[in-house]
């Protein structure tokens, strides 16, 4: 059995993101045993989540949300032990996209061999250019206003080769948890080990924050530079859509 601690501080670090940027920008609603965001003009978060296993009972609730905020994605962490997942699939859910849920122990610094660049995004003109190049390395956009909203409490990085932005990185921290998130990089830069020089950079932030562990969701893109440096597996989240 994973340590419960682990997997409960993976969901609080992820869900607490998504509730702290949505925010501001007044797109975080709770309707219990549901929360979710859907910040308009942005694919990102706009998640309907919840902390407890649901049942048939719930799908009406479930249904009446997504009506009113057409696209929502569901998360379903596979730690309930119940295959309440079915209650998606067999009501004409499709799976978006399956991610590992995965942590790693601080200890040691990494030695970086600082091809890269790293600025952290603090005014408008570089929320742009993030904002412009993210869904180049993913499908979907974050809205330069999410980022603008949240220079303070989200750590947003723009990531620089020869002065070039060539990806992103953003860094979210609850309690002795750094989450990493958004580590991504422009389709012609990949394969040549920025995306891992990114990743250690994001982990010595997390020990220069005094941090214990680090959390992420991985994507089958880069999992397996993730396990390379020593995160391990925790859960499956599979995200739902209509």
């Amino acid at each position: 059995m994973k340590n419960i601690d682990l997997v409960k501080d993976n969901i609080d670090n992820l869900t607490s993101l998504w509730k702290t940027v949505a925010t501001p920008l007044l797109s975080y609603h709770k309707n219990d045993p549901f929360q979710y965001s859907k910040i308009k003009n942005s694919g990102w978060p706009n998640r309907l989540w919840f902390r407890e296993d649901i049942s048939e009972e719930n799908l009406p609730q479930i249904l009446e949300i997504i009506e009113k905020n057409p696209g929502l994605i569901i998360p379903y962490w596979d730690i309930f032990g119940s295959n309440s997942n079915e209650i998606f699939e067999k009501n004409e859910f499709q799976i978006r996209v399956q991610l590992v849920a995965m942590a790693l122990k601080l200890g040691e610094k990494f030695l970086i061999e600082n091809n890269l660049t790293f600025k952290r995004v603090l005014n408008e003109e570089d929320a742009k250019t993030w904002s412009d190049i993210y869904p180049l390395s993913f499908s979907y956009v974050i809205s330069k206003e999410t980022l603008v909203h949240n220079y303070e409490d989200v750590k947003f990085y723009l990531v620089h080769l020869n002065e070039k932005p060539i990806g992103t990185l953003t860094l979210f921290q609850t309690g002795n948890v750094m989450g990493i998130h958004g580590v991504g990089v422009i389709p012609e830069m990949r394969k040549k080990g920025y995306a891992e020089e990114i990743m250690k950079f994001a982990i010595n932030e997390a020990i220069d924050a005094n941090c214990e562990y680090a959390h992420l969701q991985a994507s089958p893109l880069g999992k397996g530079i993730y396990t390379r440096l020593g995160f391990e597996d925790l859960f499956v989240i599979t995200n739902y859509f209509l």
